[in-house]
């Protein structure tokens, strides 16, 4: 029997009604429904103080670092602050040093599906900025991103999305990074490894690079 792959989503808003914690409610919800096992950190419930080398590492970033060495591929979901992620997931990923000694190191191998919801035009800044950190970690970005922008228009004062085609879109995404994480396990790589282009994904549903 096939092993069941197990995807752990972080989502990167302290805000109690988060947009970006419900798109990435959404993507897990993709995954699950192709047989994934899913579990969803939300930083607003993580007691993380600010990473600092000098500082032995807390019970709650040793768990962090534990969650994410077993489980088979990640999905990010920030919103956009300034034109980059928060300074929350920002923070998270960065005890992710505590994975440096592991085997294999950091996210080596692990397929990652980025998401950013912003209120302006401007999501993808965000995007890039997390491809930039998961290629320092050893990761792979899921070429298939999904950055939401003008996010009032897809969800609701309390952050429930409330645009279908965006909730279909999410969905696929996280099915993606359940097929991405099929194929590392199986063959070691996956057939978009060796490029690193994006596809987005707008609300209309058309594929665009």
């Amino acid at each position: 029997m096939q092993q069941t792959i197990h995807i752990v989503g972080l989502g990167g808003s302290l805000r109690k009604a988060s947009t970006s914690r419900s798109a990435l409610a959404e993507a897990l919800e993709g995954a699950a429904a192709g047989g994934a096992k899913t579990e969803l950190i939300w930083l607003r419930d993580v007691e993380l103080p600010l990473y600092s080398p000098e500082h032995a590492p807390p019970p709650a970033a040793r768990e962090l670092a534990d969650k994410v060495h077993a489980c088979d591929a990640m999905v990010w979901s920030t919103p956009t602050y300034h034109g980059s992620l928060s300074g929350a997931l920002k923070n998270a990923l960065d005890w992710l040093i505590l994975l440096g000694d592991r085997e294999p190191p950091y996210l080596t191998n692990k397929p990652i599906g980025l998401i950013s919801t912003a209120g302006g035009v401007q999501g993808l800044q965000a995007v890039n900025s997390m491809d930039f950190i998961t290629r320092a970690l050893r990761g792979w970005s899921v070429p298939l991103v999904l950055p939401i922008a003008q996010s009032w228009q897809a969800f609701d004062d309390q952050g429930a999305l409330t645009h279908r085609p965006s909730g279909d879109q999410l969905r696929a995404l996280g099915a993606e990074v359940l097929r991405a994480a099929r194929q590392f396990r199986a063959d070691g790589t996956c057939d978009y490894a060796p490029e690193r282009q994006f596809a987005t994904l707008p609300r209309d549903g058309v594929t665009s690079n």
